[in-house]
């Protein structure tokens, strides 16, 4: 039986399962290799890491783990039960495991609208968080894309990044107060829906609007909301944020004991640099329980 299992093989993932091997548990780490930035060409804001490939970071992570003793496997967890004193985790296909603690380390997905040319730019010219890709688009013509408060909030944040932003709601409405605190900020506002984004392998070029006109731009960053990669949250009884995240406490915990949620599926901010410090505090906190049990008062 492990003392942990990993469910997913990011930053938070890596993190926590290298700091449990040193720790001398006895870990597994199941991953599937499909982390969110797979579409990115580079990762921001980690110190030391700042521009490197996010695979290439993973792939340094992996090779880390080796000589603590983590059982690393380039597999799936289909289910997770707690039976017996102990989660039973189904790897694979078939295959079932046995563990004292479960740690989630599963990520989100950002819904995608079904624009053509979306999904050929995402990663490339368009993306969710401008603290990772704004730098890289400074000066430019930006656009925020999205609905409600949030798309306003990204479309108020890229005016630190440059001074030519556009709104666009996609057909949604935008109220008075907002409308006018945005041309304020010398913010345009385009609430006729986006039917393509035009773009040079996923290099974007122009914004075409349903009505046939045709606004030029570099890059989009969009808010358009998210879901959890995997299921095994909701089966095993966490309970969500109204931003549909995990409620984790400080330590990463969640209501569902010896349950752990860590990186962008927990409540945190959504860095890879946080990612990473989350698993750590998860994994010295799974830690801490486990010698609570071996340990005589």
């Amino acid at each position: 039986m492990f003392d942990v299992i990993v469910v997913g093989g990011g930053p938070a993932g890596l993190s926590a399962a290298l700091m449990l091997g040193r720790s001398r548990r006895r870990v597994l780490l199941c991953d599937l290799r499909l982390p969110r930035n797979r579409h990115s060409h580079a990762l921001h804001g980690y110190l030391t890491r700042d521009g490197v490939a996010p695979f290439t970071f993973n792939d340094l992570g992996r090779a880390e783990l080796a000589q603590y003793g983590v059982d690393v496997r380039i597999e799936g967890v289909t289910s997770a039960q707690w039976i017996d004193n102990r989660f039973r985790v189904c790897v694979g296909r078939d295959r079932e495991e046995e563990s004292r603690f479960l740690l989630l380390a599963t990520g989100v997905i950002d819904d995608l609208p079904a624009i053509p040319g979306f999904d050929d730019c995402y990663g490339r010219s368009v993306f969710h968080c401008p603290y990772c890709d704004g730098w890289e688009w400074r000066d430019r013509r930006l656009a925020a894309f999205g609905r409600g408060a949030a798309c306003v909030g990204l479309a108020l944040g890229l005016k630190t990044w440059s001074a030519d932003v556009v709104l666009c709601t996609n057909g949604a409405r935008l109220d008075r107060a907002n409308r006018e605190r945005l041309e304020r900020n010398g913010i345009a506002v385009r609430t006729d829906p986006v039917a393509a984004l035009d773009h040079d392998d996923g290099a974007l070029r122009a914004l075409t609007f349903a009505h046939g006109e045709v606004r030029a731009c570099d890059a989009l960053f969009f808010a358009t909301g998210q879901r959890p990669q995997s299921p095994l949250a909701t089966t095993l009884g966490c309970t969500f944020t109204k931003l549909g995240t995990v409620n984790t406490g400080n330590a990463c915990d969640t209501n569902v004991p010896r349950v752990f949620v860590a990186g962008d599926a927990s409540r945190d901010a959504q860095f890879v640099v946080v990612a990473a410090a989350e698993g750590v505090k998860a994994a010295v906190a799974i830690n801490k329980a486990l010698q609570r049990e071996e340990l005589q008062p």
